[in-house]
């Protein structure tokens, strides 16, 4: 089993839609997915369908002062034959979240739950808050890799450098093998110069650029509010398409690391 975390330091960037989509299409490929909402908004489960998740969510794993009750693999719900599991989250999380800072080895908590499911699963997809909170240092502190997810201007470009330098502090302090799978840059329209100059800034750094971007498209928002990935609820859509393409790179990333 491997982690991949969705994830930066800054909100509105699409990580919630990007775990869902890649979740759901690598699911209809035949491979064991479970998404992780590790954000007290919840927006991933709400965009599953699952709108109350109050006693058995993501708050019961982690726990406050005193460990959690709940295991993943009994509070893990199936979406359905060819669909990935989710383990939901609701805004309990955000007092847990609180309340795990007295907790002795409490960075370690995500990494010890996944243990309950580590052969239920090929990939877990873990969608992270816009902080670096406790809640984003347990799934850094997890994950095999992270997706480093942002938009096309100049003020998420810097927060991305931001980011990156929290991950080589993350790297030499709580998971020295914490791999850098890639850079995907959402909202993009290539007929704007500064989207296009945007990239080429990545690429001067040396980053690790995917090479399909996401396009803006209300049938995305559409597709979340039904409870659906877009790749579902428009396959025609060319963010559809798109992210067939990303969820290729990912299966591309876990074949390799399983080599």
């Amino acid at each position: 089993m491997k982690v991949l975390s969705c994830s930066n330091q800054k909100g509105g960037t699409g990580k919630t839609t990007t775990a869902q989509n890649v979740g759901y299409i690598l699911a209809e490929q035949g491979l064991r997915i479970l998404l992780i909402d590790n954000d007290p908004q919840s927006s991933l489960s709400r965009s599953t369908g699952i709108h109350d998740a109050s006693g058995r969510s993501m708050a019961q794993v982690y726990g406050g002062i005193k460990a959690g009750k709940l295991s993943i693999k009994s509070g893990a719900r199936d979406l359905g034959k060819g669909k990935p599991w989710i383990m939901p989250s609701d805004i309990e999380l955000s007092f847990s979240e609180m309340q795990i800072n007295s907790r002795i080895g409490r960075e370690r908590i995500l990494s010890k739950a996944l243990e309950s499911v580590r052969d239920d699963f090929d990939l877990v997809l873990i969608d992270c808050p816009p902080s670096m909170g406790w809640l984003t240092l347990n799934a850094l502190g997890a994950s095999d890799a992270v997706l480093v997810i942002t938009q096309p201007q100049a003020v998420d470009l810097r927060g991305v450098a931001l980011f990156l330098d929290t991950l080589e502090t993350l790297r030499d302090e709580l998971n020295p093998d914490l791999e850098l799978m890639g850079i995907l840059v959402t909202f993009f329209d290539s007929r704007i110069t500064h989207h296009k100059e945007a990239l080429k800034e990545i690429e001067r750094e040396g980053l690790p650029l995917l090479p399909v971007q996401i396009g803006r498209s209300i049938r995305v928002a559409e597709a979340a509010g039904a409870g659906l990935p877009v790749t579902e609820f428009a396959p025609n859509n060319p963010q559809a398409k798109n992210y067939h393409k990303l969820a290729e790179e990912v299966r591309s990333w876990l074949e390799k690391t399983q080599d």
